[in-house]
């Protein structure tokens, strides 16, 4: 067993992209004509590589190693630096992009799963590379030329990284309160004054430069979100050759500690406050990124784009976790079976102990549901870019409008629960530092709050997705899904067996929803939807796993390892659709009463 087999497991992403997402039919595009089935495995084993070899083995020692700041510098063990630059090597900071900045112009569903290695390895480290990709995406999508030149081809290569700067220490997850301001200069430039906080990747010296991208209001703008505008805000400035310069006026006023990713610096910034003074005066130099007014709808783009990133991070920690519960339940001997009285008989691996095999299938079941999920959707942005009809173009958008808080919030919350039950399986030693899983329990658990918390994902799936557009992006998610359950009809067996269930739940979520919204109550509506955000989340899970099936049943039952695999799949559903998809009736019971209990709730009662 390699290494890399306890990060991801290969078999499962090729079953996903070839056996069921057919990628390889994604290079008959011209975006994507210089690619082949044996370039995306190419990829994928070079990504795979790199992981295990470069990024794995610091995993711990980044976390007990975490940054310091000693007032002056930061630090970081070394072992962060170099991963990060062979990283670089690979060229898969432009794996998406453009071939005319450097890319290469890989299906994003392949890049997904090319980073997810990245992520399972240590997501610690991982987040430089994830942040700095969101940020030169967004730029290449809304800023301009000289913009793109300056500062989107150096973070390309790995001289310079990106951040997003969102977060007020007074406003929290609450933009309308933002309150660092922009003060235009006559040179078209501007000048940044505030403080963002739980600001990730915002100080360290593993780059040249760190591109911050910022969120400020301008002299005059409307209150609340609708006044908010965008500035590229570099920690250093450049000279018209585009060589280093002066610092600009940005400083870290110290490291926030968290439970998790330890090895990612997580920062409360000042911005202006005169430490550094760019070209003799206080105010750190930023440049406007498209419209004044326009900076949260242009700043959505990097923000949807870490919320999928999130959710693949969420699974790709539930993975490995699973993974090496899996191989300590096979090597671990403790007990005997129930019917063995005989104390002189061997013991027997733990994984003979049908409650092992339980918390183990429990884990397959989320892992590998989310995995189809965050690839589902990586899929659907290669639609949206590429199709060749504008209609599904469209429609590939819409319902990744609508899947994106689930594909963020549900591995968060599910694949955290694997690594619950990763520890479990591995008894008192799980509890220690002795093995990994200890460390990506808490780093998971900060999946939760990245990006935005359950309920503020919650709130954006009942609140503004499945009302969009008078609902059609939920029309469209239940007519994909009965789609999935009209063939699993026709193909007959074991497909035909789970059918019914989904059909079931499906026609509940079109129920509850109308439910929700028919006393025309936000308040209300809205009291419980981090349950509605659960019991959906569920029945799209249950779709991957019916999507999988389908394909297990298509190839047969063949022999071997092969056969071994396809019988878990199967297994693994039949896990989900007895134990998991059951659970969501009687949240839709919950939800289609129009329970007041939370709303009701007062204040004085706690």
């Amino acid at each position: 067993m390699s290494s890399s087999d306890l990060l991801l497991s290969r078999r499962d992403l090729a079953f996903l992209l070839h056996d069921w997402l057919d990628v390889a039919r994604l290079t008959e595009r011209p975006r994507y004509a210089e690619h082949t089935r044996e370039t995306v495995d190419e990829v994928l084993d070079l990504a795979a590589r790199v992981a295990a070899e470069r990024f794995a083995p610091h995993n711990r020692a980044a976390d007990t190693g975490e940054p310091t700041f000693d007032g002056q510098r930061v630090r970081t063990i070394p072992q962060v630096k170099a991963a990060l630059e062979a990283f670089a090597e690979t060229g898969l900071l432009a794996a998406t992009m453009d071939e005319s900045v450097g890319g290469l112009q890989l299906p994003h569903t392949v890049a997904a799963a090319a980073f997810a290695w990245f992520q399972a390895a240590n997501v610690g480290t991982s987040a430089y590379p994830m942040l700095t990709l969101g940020n030169a995406n967004l730029l290449l999508a809304h800023g301009s030329a000289e913009q793109i030149d300056t500062w989107v081809r150096p973070m390309i290569e790995g001289r310079f990284f990106g951040t997003m700067c969102l977060s007020e220490p007074q406003a929290g997850s609450s933009l309308a309160d933002l309150t660092t301001r922009a003060e235009p200069q006559d040179d078209g430039t501007y000048r940044i004054v505030g403080t963002k906080m739980w600001i990730s990747g915002g100080d360290h010296e593993l780059a040249e430069n760190i591109v911050h991208l910022v969120l400020a209001r301008i002299p005059g703008a409307p209150p609340g979100v609708k006044g908010l505008s965008l500035f590229i805000v570099p920690k250093v400035l450049l000279d018209d050759d585009g060589n280093l310069g002066p610092r600009n006026d940005v400083v870290l006023v110290g490291l926030n500690h968290k439970l998790g990713y330890r090895g990612t610096t997580n920062t409360l910034l000042n911005f202006g406050e005169g430490v550094h003074r760019p070209y003799g005066r206080a105010g750190a130099v930023g440049y406007l990124v498209g419209q004044p007014h326009q900076g949260l709808a242009v700043m959505f783009h990097m923000m949807n784009e870490a919320r999928i990133g999130i959710g693949a991070g969420a699974t790709a920690l539930g993975y490995t976790a699973y993974l090496k519960s899996v191989a300590y339940a096979r090597q671990r001997p403790q007990g005997r079976p129930v019917a063995d009285k005989d104390p002189t008989t061997p013991q027997v691996p733990i994984v003979a102990h049908s409650d092992v095999r339980r918390m183990l299938l429990a884990q397959k079941s989320y892992v590998e549901g989310a995995l189809a999920l965050v690839l589902y959707c990586g899929r659907l942005l290669d639609e949206q870019k590429t199709a060749p009809a504008e209609a599904d173009r469209e429609r590939a958008q819409l319902l990744l409008d609508l899947l994106t808080p689930i594909t963020k919030s549900w591995p968060a919350q599910w694949c955290l629960v694997a690594n619950d039950l990763a520890i479990q399986v591995h008894g008192g030693y799980g509890y220690t530092r002795d093995y990994d899983v200890e460390q990506h329990w808490r780093d998971n658990r900060l999946n939760a709050i990245h990006e935005g918390t359950h309920g503020i994902q919650a709130l954006d799936l009942l609140g503004r997705k499945v009302t969009m557009r008078d609902g059609a992006a939920l029309e469209l998610l239940l007519e994909t899904i009965r789609g999935t359950v009209t063939r699993a009809w026709k193909a007959e067996g074991f497909a035909s067996e789970l059918a019914g269930q989904l059909g079931a739940a499906v026609d509940r979520i079109a129920v509850v929803t109308r439910r929700l919204w028919a006393p025309g109550d936000p308040e209300l509506a809205l009291a419980n939807a981090s349950v509605y955000l659960e019991a959906v989340g569920h029945v799209v899970i249950a779709w991957m796993w019916l999507e999988q099936v389908l394909v297990v049943e298509a190839l047969g039952s063949p022999e071997g390892a092969e056969g071994e695999f396809l019988a878990g799949k199967r297994q693994a559903a039949r896990y989900f659709y007895r134990w998991e998809l059951p659970k969501v009736g009687a949240q839709f019971d919950l939800l289609e009463g129009l329970d007041r209990t939370t709303l009701d709730m007062r204040e004085s009662w706690f």
